[in-house]
């Protein structure tokens, strides 16, 4: 019995184009208002607290806010193709330095840093966190799949690597708070550093899995499938879900 071809996805008009563009920047701008707000509570929670995960959630907060505003940026010329690549550099430059920073602040806090203090307002942050991330890279992700822009694809990754933080910050402060376990926080972060990594380099390499829609499978390469994904993509499969 023979499996049903799966079709590419088709070129989106002109008119569902400048949907998608305006779906972007709006999400974009969401992104940005709540990261802002979500700096200022974390590094003001984190500095009464004394709190390094929670300091360094505010910092990255701020980091999103460079990788959303790269995109605004795009978005907000004429030609955003003719923008994607700096866009993405800017990404890219921002993952990297998240994961420097998460790094270097997981391995004071393992060498002997001041140990945190109990942070309801922390705790608060990262579950509203972990119920508003997920849903804007969702959005953004599909709106930059259909329209082709690498760049809001990896802007959205970059929002799902705050719900990841926001895991590991709820954990890190859970366990402090319940049973002063102050190393299990830096050791989940790093983690987090090495997926940020990957991350930035994808973007630095300009990588977007199946982000570009093909209009006929000829116009895949000879190591992607009839959707245009890469070996080890599954954006095709998921998005058919």
């Amino acid at each position: 019995m023979s499996l049903p071809l799966i079709q590419a996805p088709a070129e989106p008009s002109p008119a569902r184009r400048a949907v998608l563009a305006r779906r972007v920047r709006l999400l974009v701008a969401a992104t940005i208002t709540y990261n802002l707000i979500e700096a200022v509570v974390a590094i003001s929670a984190g500095t009464i607290a004394s709190s390094t995960a929670l300091v360094g959630f505010g910092l990255d907060s701020i980091i999103e806010v460079s990788s959303a505003a790269a995109v605004a940026w795009q978005f907000a010329g004429r030609d955003p193709e003719a923008r994607e690549k700096t866009a993405l550099w800017i990404i890219a430059v921002s993952f990297f330095a998240l994961a420097a920073y998460v790094t270097v602040e997981s391995a004071r806090a393992l060498l002997g840093g001041a140990d945190a203090e109990h942070s309801p307002v922390g705790i608060v942050l990262a579950v509203v966190s972990l119920a508003v991330m997920p849903g804007l890279s969702y959005a953004q992700r599909r709106a930059g799949r259909e329209l082709g822009s690498r760049s809001a694809v990896a802007d959205s990754k970059q929002t799902l690597l705050c719900t990841y933080l926001s895991a590991v910050l709820l954990v890190g402060l859970g366990l402090n708070s319940l049973f002063g376990w102050s190393w299990a926080d830096p050791i989940a972060a790093l983690v987090i550093a090495a997926v940020a990594v990957k991350e930035g380099r994808e973007a630095w390499r300009g990588d977007a899995c199946c982000t570009v829609p093909l209009t006929t499978p000829s116009a895949a390469g000879p190591d992607t499938d009839g959707c245009g994904c890469r070996p080890g993509c599954t954006c095709c499969p998921s998005d058919a879900a």
